[in-house]
């Protein structure tokens, strides 16, 4: 996986580009001629107290703060997209990953990609921070040690790491999770000290969960879906521990994370059975009776407990 980063990717939005692929895309004329008014000769200056600096007029990227800009920029990215059957391009706003597989050693499609991307990027004016895009092998296989060659950008080599944060998930080259539930533990308790301080000043029960569930519960559960069934059992009963001390402070019973983390799965499964054009809408195909979904086949144990099937277990059991 090769987590790509920008330099400025908002600010180096060419509106002209922006335009002709909003065209391309079937927005009316006058709407691609508002959008490029809105980004054209834009006069910007900075005030600190009472002194402001001179004027300057942009006429390239989208405004910083504006709600339009991730839209804008999801927009002006549709086209970037996988070359090969064996490589996936990820898009997040401008957080952006290539996820290639590579069978027998055979890294050409997952390069070609790489270097895809780079012309691309050329191509429509962004700018690749290549000293902050890192590259994360996720290998599995016991057998014996393989060595890959490094990625290159623009002649610089791409640092290779065992851990990378994308979108507030630590996601390791060995697909553990410890790392990501040490960090959400150490979070969540920093923030029961403040639960603590506001028990003390006798606020009702009702007040501290709300609390709880806003700066705490959110926390521990964030993406849950995606590393909770492979989690460890040291490292959920660590989370557990923080419920069980917010339950003190609180003193109300507050639901436990495996309960959160199945009713999440249900709910995530229900949205992907509802959305034909979802990607992986396939996986969850009726039986003959039209009240069960077909459970998917799993080798692993890794495979077993990770989310598609979990969610069909779960939409199983709700039925």
């Amino acid at each position: 996986m090769l987590f790509v980063d920008y330099s400025s990717a908002f600010n180096t939005i060419t509106p002209s580009l922006l335009t002709t692929k909003l065209g391309d895309l079937g927005l009316h004329t006058s709407l691609c001629d508002w959008i490029s008014n809105l980004l054209t000769d834009r006069p910007q200056s900075v005030r600190v107290g009472n002194c402001a600096s001179s004027t300057l007029t942009l006429s390239t990227g989208a405004p910083q703060g504006c709600v339009l800009s991730p839209l804008l920029y999801s927009l002006y990215t549709y086209d970037c997209t996988a070359i090969s059957s064996s490589t996936i391009i990820v898009k997040f706003a401008d957080d952006t990953v290539v996820m290639g597989l590579i069978s027998d050693n055979d890294e050409r499609a997952y390069l070609e990609e790489i270097k895809h991307l780079e012309n691309w990027c050329q191509e429509n004016t962004l700018l690749l921070n290549v000293s902050k895009t890192k590259e994360l092998i996720v290998d599995c296989s016991k057998k014996q040690e393989r060595h890959y060659q490094p990625v290159r950008i623009s002649g610089t080599t791409v640092e290779r790491v065992d851990s990378f944060r994308y979108l507030g998930v630590h996601i390791s080259q060995d697909l553990f999770w410890s790392r990501h539930t040490n960090s959400l533990a150490k979070k969540a308790r920093q923030r029961l000290y403040h639960l603590r301080r506001l028990r003390d000043f006798r606020l009702p029960s009702k007040v501290l969960r709300n609390f709880y569930t806003c700066t705490i519960e959110s926390i521990l559960t964030g993406n849950i879906t995606v590393w909770f069934g492979n989690s460890t059992k040291q490292d959920r009963q660590a989370l557990q521990r923080v419920v069980r001390s917010a339950e003190r402070n609180t003193h109300t019973e507050l639901p436990d994370l495996q309960t959160i983390y199945y009713k999440r799965c249900q709910t995530k499964a229900r949205r992907i059975v509802k959305d034909p054009t979802h990607p992986n809408n396939r996986l969850f195909s009726l039986l003959r009776s039209g009240r069960r979904f077909r459970s998917l086949k799993a080798k692993t144990e890794r495979l077993k407990r990770s989310f598609f099937p979990q969610a069909i277990r779960a939409l199983n059991q709700g039925n």
